[in-house]
């Protein structure tokens, strides 16, 4: 009896000519920077040692200004890597660390007990002049430093979520509350104000001011009607208010844009809401308020689905999106972005038909294996291949 080894349903990619042209997102002359594994290298066997070159994982990086620092989460080694400026060449070891006591350690809270410079799977990261937060989410914490670290374990002057900096109970190890975080994914500076995802509460919260006490209790909460709810959709059933898995958010003019990847959409509000679970105004990934499937319950993705998004930021003239399980990114420009509409610009992939890991093949320059994190500065955007355990620096294109 003969066996048929052919699959029974094939897919097969939409013809080319189907898919809307897709302009360059990033510039066409390959990214300016790759720090930590190097494009084309691609060995399973080989374990991520830590050094001072190398990630494991990575899912947050910033840049403080053009010229740096650069601060990278490495989340697999649970520590935070710092740049002092922006190096001149790929692979460069970073100048300094918070989180272990040097640069071939690893281990949650330095193997030890959690401190005011340890890490448990640090995220998210944001970064000005003056200020640097990091989302600490296995310790359910925020920390914030008031002045960039200068020195390897310089410790965190701030921490939110928790009484102190060496309590790591999820919700204080009670229910939810304005001071309190449960898996804590994304952080962002936003002028005078500090947004963080909540994401274990479902929850996005604000604060007016940057705080500066331990456990300073937030100012605002979307995602849920209160500050002691926690459900999922904020108990709603999926609609404009509620959240499944916000993971980052961004400023865009006056906008304010959550990424709601659970969801697999990007929440917008027309200007920061005034009050505790004020619903969002538009969609970018599903038509539909009350729809969830990934790339809008297709297998192929299209300019305007999108798949586990897990990042957002603002460049100019729109919008950029980490397409976290299409391992892509996609720009819409800022007319789309009200009208739930489709992105014009791409990278990491051929068209907008297109995914899988680094077009599934070996990493390459321009590819992405599950982007998580992504932040800009000025025309640059810094991306955290997280899959490929690297982060770049790329240039938009013009």
């Amino acid at each position: 009896m003969r066996v048929s080894l052919r699959p029974a349903v094939e897919l097969s990619y939409p013809p080319a000519s189907s898919a809307p042209l897709a302009l360059a997102l990033l510039d066409p002359a390959e990214p300016e920077l790759i720090l930590g594994a190097e494009a084309c290298s691609f060995d399973l066997t080989k374990p991520v040692t830590p050094t001072a070159a190398t990630m494991f994982g990575p899912r947050g990086a910033a840049l403080a200004a053009p010229d740096g620092p650069l601060f990278v989460a490495d989340t697999g080694h649970h520590r935070l890597l710092i740049w002092q400026s922006v190096p001149s060449r790929d692979y460069a070891p970073a100048d300094l660390l918070i989180g272990q006591a040097d640069f071939y350690r690893e281990g949650r809270n330095a193997k030890g007990e959690a401190s005011a410079a340890t890490f448990n799977v640090p995220t998210g990261v944001s970064a000005t002049a003056e200020t640097l937060a990091v989302a600490d989410p296995w310790n359910h914490r925020v920390l914030i430093w008031h002045g960039l670290p200068e020195t390897t374990n310089q410790p965190a002057d701030v921490v939110l979520g928790q009484a102190d900096f060496t309590s790591v109970l999820a919700n204080r190890g009670g229910e939810p509350a304005a001071n309190t975080l449960n898996w804590c994914y994304g952080v962002t500076l936003a002028g005078s104000r500090l947004i963080v995802c909540d994401t274990g509460n479902r929850r996005v919260l604000i604060w007016n001011e940057i705080p500066r006490q331990n456990g300073t209790p937030a100012d605002l909460v979307l995602g849920q009607t209160a500050m002691t709810c926690r459900d999922e959709n904020g108990g709603m059933g999926i609609d404009m208010h509620g959240m499944r898995w916000p993971h980052s958010a961004a400023l865009c003019g006056d906008m304010l844009l959550i990424s709601d990847s659970g969801n697999n959409r990007i929440m917008i509000w027309n200007a920061l809401p005034n009050g505790n679970g004020a619903p969002c105004h538009h969609l970018i990934g599903q038509t539909d308020p009350s729809a969830c499937e990934h790339n809008r319950a297709t297998y192929w993705p299209d300019a305007a689905s999108l798949n586990m998004p897990y990042a957002c930021t603002a460049v100019p003239g729109g919008i950029a999106v980490a397409d976290t399980a299409n391992s892509r990114l996609l720009g819409f420009a800022q007319a789309e972005i009200t009208k739930s509409g489709a992105a014009h610009r791409l990278a990491g992939q051929p068209d907008f038909h297109a995914k899988g890991d680094n077009r599934w093949q070996a990493p390459q320059r321009d590819s992405f294996c599950w982007p998580y994190g992504l932040t800009s500065c000025g025309d640059r955007l810094v991306i955290a291949d997280s899959g490929n355990n690297r982060v770049i620096v790329a240039r938009l294109a013009s």
